[in-house]
């Protein structure tokens, strides 16, 4: 496994972790669908949820064609994305593994 793939990995799990944490206190709180509605309540809201679903679409078009490059299915990747935001490409780049690495 070569030096650039530990480093993305190891801040894709640096990320995850209390990425995930906050998740599920969130949706311990107040729901699945809470976390939509608390997005949706006003102006500011509406701004973040827009910019999720930015950022969102700019890194699946680069984790769609990375993931054929490396010879793995995307859609998995996209479909947890599409449900649980951050989390489909954070799992993605922490099951790389080193057969992969040439793809970046």
């Amino acid at each position: 496994m070569n030096h650039r793939l530990n480093q993305g990995r190891l801040l894709a799990i640096v990320l995850l972790i209390p990425f995930g944490l906050i998740s599920a206190y969130a949706v311990y709180r107040v729901g699945y669908t809470g976390i939509f509605a608390h997005a949706l309540e006003g102006p500011a809201g509406w701004q973040l949820a827009a910019d999720l679903v930015v950022a969102l679409v700019l890194v699946l078009a680069w984790l769609i064609p990375t993931a054929r490059q490396e010879g793995r299915s995307p859609w998995p990747w996209v479909a947890v994305t599409l449900f649980l935001g951050s989390f489909g490409p954070l799992l993605y780049l922490v099951t790389r593994t080193g057969r992969q690495a040439g793809a970046g």
